[in-house]
Order: structure tokens, then C-alpha cells, then sequence
């Protein structure tokens, strides 16, 4: 055999012909593409099995955290006031990325830059498009700023992250329609009927006080008929922002049909209650609000003070009996005998 044809054929087996580099090029984006479908596939399972938009946080970094290390990772929605947030750092190092994480928050909800370093983190923030309104993923970690691949990788997922935080919002909306009046906004009685009972019980269980007011409009009837009932829905709507203005968080009112309200006021005695209760019926009254002659809108309330041995029934037909009697006295008054 020729030696040098035979070293030429030696040489040739060692390097791999065109066709040959093409397919293990093929093989090896076929592989990748592979891998990250199998990820991708991880992704969509664990955020199906999150229940609300803070466990899909948490099911995002989970997932994430191999591929883009991160110290915390948060979700803001600037329209509806809302944050999440999940740090998975421990001690001095998640205070510290806690806090950093508040006051991107405050930035975003002013509407301003924010800055690519916060508090010794590194942050990162990509934009996500709802229906309704801008939310921002944020990403705070301490090592060096993101990278163009793990920019890529975050990209990537964007779509599937947004999708599944549209569907719970959407959730949320309906979830909130259910539990609040149509008309004003205020809690419904199905609110009422959830929360009365673990207030009730938090009250014997501490001996903190808790007082009850049973509210109706004076005169609203006259000026529904007599102005319209376009007129009247105004108008309910005026006394219940009037009203929600001037009670605390913790305190709950309750719109709980036609022009009747109810009002319940944790840690207050109703000594106190009747202070806040000549407060509302003054403000109502500086609304102005009449149909001419003596038909001027006004609110009558009775108040009651659970006390030991009350049963829930019991305790809210004190409070009615007692709106009663301070309709029956001239209306526009407080009743708490």
C-alpha cells in the first residue's frame, strides 16, 4: 500500500466530514432543546400547583434559582398597591433584602427609575404586561449583575409567568366582586357573616371590648322618590365613602341593603362607639343633601356592646332595637340605651 495515501486516509478518518459536524451540531441543539422543554415542562407544573399570586412567586424561584442565582425575587402591581416576595436568604441577609425589596417597591408605586443597585444588592426588573395595569418581576442578588444568558433564561419564561399571575388577578377581581356591594363598594353581608363570628370569639376570648352599630338613612325614601333613583344611588354612594373615611382598617362596614348600614368597631366600648357615631351623623348631615321642606337626609344609629352570654342573634337585635328608638326620638340621633 502507498504510505502516503495511507497516512491521507489516516488523516481524513480523524476529522469528520461537513455532513458528519452538521448532524452532531443538530444532535447537540436537539439535546439543549430537549432540556430546556423538560424544565420549561417543570415550570408550567409547579406554577398549576401554586393557589395565589405569593406561592407562585415562591414556585418561580424555586425553579429558577439553578439556572439565575438569586437572593430574593418579588412581584409588584403598581395599579392595584400589591407586592410579593420570596427570599431565599436567611438572618441579617434577608432583613437587609427585605428592605432593599420596600423601597424598590415605594419607587415603582411613584412611578421612578429604579437603580441597578440597592442596599448591596444587585437588581434586575423586567416589565410584565397585564390587561389591567404594569407589573414588575424584580430580581435582587449580591453576585455580580445579571448576565446576557440569564437574561435570556428569565426572558424565556416571561410569558408563561404572565399568564398564570393574569389568571390569578382575574381570580382575585371575582373573588372581591363576591364580597363587596355592587353599588358602594362596602363590604356585603356575606363579608359580615364571615368575619362577625372570629371577631365575636376574639372579643370573650380576650375580654377586649367590641360595640355594634345598626345604621339607616332619614329620609331617603323622600328623596329617591322625589329626586330620582339615579339620584338616590349618589347619594348612597356619598355616604358610604363619607363614612369609610372615617373609620379605621380594623373596623368593618358593611352595607347591608337599601340604605341600611352596619358598622362593627373592634376594641371600642360603645362610650367610644357613641362619640364616632355623633361624628358620622354630623358628616352626614353636612352633606346637605334634601328634597325640600323637612325631607333632608340624615342617619339614625343604635348601638350595643356585646357582652358575656350575648349570643350573635341576640346582640345584633339589640343594636336594631335600639336604631329604632333613636328614630322614634327625632331621627338623626344616637341610641345606645
Amino acid at each position: 500500500m502507498n504510505t502516503a495515501i495511507s497516512y491521507e486516509a489516516s488523516i481524513q478518518d480523524s476529522y469528520p466530514s461537513p455532513a458528519v459536524s452538521n448532524l452532531v451540531v443538530e444532535l447537540d441543539h436537539y439535546k439543549r432543546r430537549s432540556e430546556w422543554l423538560l424544565l420549561v415542562n417543570g415550570l408550567h407544573g409547579r406554577l398549576a400547583a401554586a393557589l395565589d399570586l405569593g406561592s407562585m412567586i415562591e414556585a418561580f424561584s424555586v425553579w429558577l434559582m439553578p439556572l439565575v442565582d438569586h437572593d430574593l425575587l418579588a412581584y409588584c402591581h403598581p395599579d392595584r398597591r400589591r407586592h410579593h416576595v420570596f427570599c431565599s436568604s436567611h438572618g441579617p441577609d434577608r432583613r437587609a433584602a427585605s428592605e432593599a425589596a420596600e423601597k424598590l417597591f415605594a419607587l415603582i408605586h411613584e412611578g421612578k427609575e429604579l437603580p441597578l443597585w440597592e442596599g448591596g444588592f444587585h437588581v434586575a426588573v423586567w416589565q410584565l404586561d397585564h390587561r389591567r395595569g404594569k407589573g414588575h418581576l424584580l430580581l435582587l442578588r449580591q453576585e455580580p449583575f445579571i448576565s446576557p444568558r440569564e437574561n435570556r433564561v428569565v426572558e424565556a419564561t416571561l410569558d408563561i409567568l404572565t399568564e398564570t399571575l393574569r389568571r390569578a388577578l382575574d381570580y382575585e377581581d371575582l373573588y372581591d366582586q363576591a364580597r363587596r356591594d355592587t353599588l358602594t363598594g362596602l363590604a356585603n353581608r356575606h363579608v359580615l357573616e364571615e368575619r362577625l363570628p372570629p371577631m365575636l370569639e376574639g372579643a370573650r376570648r380576650h375580654r377586649h371590648p367590641l360595640t355594634i352599630a345598626s345604621m339607616d338613612l332619614d329620609n331617603f325614601k323622600t328623596i329617591n322618590d322625589t329626586l330620582g333613583h339615579a339620584k338616590g344611588d349618589q347619594t348612597l354612594q356619598l355616604v358610604a365613602r363619607t363614612m369609610a373615611g372615617m373609620v379605621r382598617q380594623s373596623d368593618l362596614l358593611v352595607r347591608t341593603g337599601g340604605d341600611e348600614f352596619l358598622l362593627v368597631l373592634p376594641d371600642t366600648s360603645v362610650a367610644a362607639a357613641e362619640v364616632l357615631a355623633g361624628r358620622l351623623c354630623k358628616a352626614v348631615d353636612e352633606l346637605a343633601i334634601g328634597a325640600g321642606g323637612q325631607a333632608r337626609l340624615g342617619i339614625s344609629v343604635g348601638l350595643s356592646q356585646w357582652q358575656p352570654g350575648y349570643a350573635l342573634e341576640e346582640w345584633l337585635q339589640r343594636a336594631d332595637e335600639n336604631l329604632y328608638r333613636a328614630k322614634a326620638a327625632g331621627r338623626s340621633r344616637v341610641c345606645a340605651a
